[in-house]
């Protein structure tokens, strides 16, 4: 019977029950779209260094884990210095550059050098850049440009021409010589870090803090292991920013569902006075205004879980460098957020209803 009544009062008011379900799976694509980008976004980042194929990434103190600083602090000719030490095969160095428009990362790289630590580009078309004014970069980039060999982009204020397209996953989405992007970042001899190849790779813990003794106060990062550090611990605020935004979606959550279910029981009063009247225990009214929050949630959170993978789906296709993780610890992080909402909204409204005198109620207008 509970239930029938349930069923029958959100048919009554398709509007509000409509409203109320749209509002919960707003609030759970929030979460899941935004937690999504900036887990994906590092996560991916996270890939692509450690896709470089170095064992080692060499760089100054208080150095960015996510390479988001455009520092290049690091001496190039300590290359040779870190070069003859026992165990190393052989060093990349590498200036680091963002560009803002188009947002980008761009790698500054001897192609001799680089290719020795990671093995090469896998070039999809064209070739390595032979000029200062040209650039190699990824499929991923190119297909988000819809750009091709030969064609030119502005980036960093300088007209940049491709000479190749290589297949994704080595660090950056864009690389010219190091000599010409030093010159940009008015930089002569300095790159952001460098990158590491041993000739045993068994022990890269070992070889980091035989490197440390010899250049104490710089960060040497395992480099297959480079993934594991993309989390809330190393970077800063990620965390904290994960939490405000489920804390805004959880207030929205709660807003809602506290003015739908209040507007539910003025609608309802004479229909909460019938129910009190035939011997209807308080008990019953709060479980039963608890369960329609609950259910209205519920559907809300399904809806909310399927809206949220066509709004990645249909990002991903507009724009392709952009990095999606949604993960089952999300899914629950925002399914509990809804029926938090929605426990905690209703509350108040399920009280005001069972305290009802029966009396006033037949009497209510």
């Amino acid at each position: 019977m509970k239930w029938k009544i349930i069923f029958s009062g959100l048919r009554a008011r398709p509007v509000r029950t409509g409203v109320t379900i749209l509002a919960v799976s707003l609030q759970v694509a929030l979460i899941l779209v935004i937690v999504g980008l900036t887990t994906g976004t590092v996560n991916e980042i996270g890939k692509r260094i450690a896709g470089v194929g170095a064992d080692i990434m060499f760089q100054p103190s208080g150095a960015d884990v996510l390479l988001a600083a455009n520092s290049a602090t690091l001496k190039e000719t300590y290359a040779p210095q870190i070069a003859e030490k026992e165990g190393i095969q052989s060093i990349a160095p590498v200036l680091v550059k963002i560009s803002t428009s188009p947002l980008v990362n761009l790698f500054g790289i001897e192609p001799p050098s680089f290719d020795q630590v990671s093995g090469g580009f896998e070039y999809q078309s064209g070739r390595v850049f032979s000029a200062p004014n040209e650039i190699v970069i990824d499929d991923i980039f190119a297909k988000d440009k819809n750009l091709a060999v030969g064609d030119t982009i502005e980036l960093l204020k300088t007209p940049l021409k491709v000479s190749g397209i290589a297949t994704n996953g080595k660090g950056a989405r864009v690389f010219m010589g190091l000599k010409a992007l030093q010159e940009i970042n008015s930089s002569p001899g300095m790159v952001s870090l460098f990158f590491i190849k041993l000739k045993d790779s068994r022990d890269i813990n070992g070889a980091i803090a035989k490197l440390k003794a010899d250049f104490p106060g710089y960060e040497l990062r395992n480099l297959p292991e480079y993934t594991q550090l993309m989390n809330g611990a190393s970077i800063p605020g990620f965390d904290a920013f994960n939490a405000v935004v489920v804390f805004v979606a959880l207030c929205i959550g709660i807003l809602v569902i506290f003015l739908s279910m209040y507007t539910t029981i003025m609608e309802r009063t004479r229909e909460i006075g019938i129910l009190r009247s035939l011997g209807a225990s308080k008990v019953f009214i709060v479980s039963m205004i608890m369960r329609e929050s609950i259910l209205l949630c519920v559907i809300g959170i399904v809806l909310g879980t399927l809206g949220s993978e066509l709004i990645v789906n249909g990002a991903k296709s507009l724009y392709p460098t952009l990095a999606f993780l949604i993960s089952y610890k999300w899914m629950a992080n925002a399914a509990i957020s809804a029926l938090v909402s929605g426990v905690v909204g209703s509350l108040h409204p399920a009280l005001k209803a069972a305290s009802q005198d029966p009396v006033e109620a037949f009497a209510y207008e």
